[in-house]
């Protein structure tokens, strides 16, 4: 098979043509900032839909973020380009950019990955799933032949899922082999495809007790901050395992240690941690029930052609200046 041949991952949309909370912006040269080695793919993206790249100074009508980690920067690079009005941000998820989306948010569309690294993500899910119901976070540390047989099937079992975007419902997707009964749990009771029901997030505890695998794909907002705590540990199965690839801070770090030591959950597969990156000598690196991988789901060689696809879309929508066809708008109040 040639490199061509290769399918790769692609961009996912989930909600193209979502009401805007501000009025259309208007269309003009976009800036791309700070300057990163995968700039000139967004430069083309943004070439490839119509658009112009332009400096980021008062001329510039849109831009394109490429920190995930850099609110001041962000900050500053829209005081010195006041008559942005259109920012693409480089995550799905926000939660950094918070104070300035809603400072911000009455004059300024913000638009997210949200969706677009959903392939990706979702994939390291399930591989992370697997992983702990095959109990590989024990494998891994094994330094003699185990003679007691442990780990069990996904097949049949009972999954939650929280959360409804583009991760989640890639995930759903690809669990459909294993013929699991998938419990979706979001803000809203709409149902989901592929999940055999939906419930509200007020009715996450009646529908923990029965799961055998929790699946973290929510957004990190106030209102979702430490939603796994002792309480949630303590009415699972001493059998389940618990996913995030969302946030560590949905997840409380304590709570989760005490409760794979004492045995309310069997395992935990983390690709984010509360605090991030997680320190050396944390309790949760020699936790036997731990398989922990530092935020990774999804490489810079494996976004960076998904982001400059959701540029590409974003761009469109933004020189349209309809206001429709935008991927990934930011809800100012909501946070996400």
């Amino acid at each position: 098979m040639s490199a061509s041949d290769v399918r790769g991952h692609r961009a996912v949309v989930t909600d193209a043509g979502a009401a805007l909370p501000i009025a259309p912006p208007a269309a003009g040269p976009v800036a791309i900032a700070p300057a990163t080695s995968s700039a000139s793919l967004h430069e083309a993206a943004v070439a490839s839909a119509g658009g112009t790249v332009g400096p980021l100074d008062t001329d510039a009508r849109g831009l394109v973020w490429l920190d995930p980690r850099d609110p001041a920067g962000l900050s500053d690079a829209l005081e010195s380009a006041p008559g942005v009005g259109w920012v693409q941000l480089p995550f799905a998820g926000v939660d950094a950019f918070a104070e300035l989306i809603q400072s911000h948010g009455d004059r300024v569309l913000f638009t997210s990955a949200k969706g677009a690294y959903a392939e990706p993500v979702a994939e390291h899910a399930l591989a992370l799933t697997l992983g702990t119901l095959r109990v590989l976070q024990k494998r891994a540390r094994a330094r003699s032949w185990a003679t007691e047989p442990e780990g069990v099937s996904l097949y049949g079992r009972n999954v939650v899922v929280i959360g409804a975007g583009g991760i989640a419902q890639e995930y759903i997707r690809l669990l459909a082999p294993f013929e699991v009964s998938v419990t979706v749990v979001r803000r809203s009771s709409s149902p989901v495809d592929g999940a055999s029901r939906t419930v509200t997030t007020d009715q996450l505890d009646e529908v923990l007790p029965d799961a055998d695998v929790v699946m973290i794909a929510a957004a990190m907002t106030s209102g979702t901050a430490k939603l796994f705590g002792a309480r949630q540990f303590s009415i699972m199965k001493p059998s389940a395992r618990l996913v995030n690839i969302a946030r560590g801070g949905l997840v409380d770090t304590d709570a989760l240690v005490d409760a794979l030591r004492d045995g309310s959950i069997a395992a935990a597969g983390l690709d984010v941690t509360d605090p991030e990156p997680l320190p050396d000598g944390h309790p949760l690196w020699d936790e036997p029930g731990a398989i922990i991988t530092p935020h990774q789901a999804d490489t810079p060689e494996m976004v960076a052609p998904l982001l400059a696809e959701r540029v590409r879309l974003n761009t469109a929508a933004f020189l349209g200046g309809s206001g429709t066809g935008f991927a990934g708008v930011v809800d100012p109040v909501a946070g996400y």
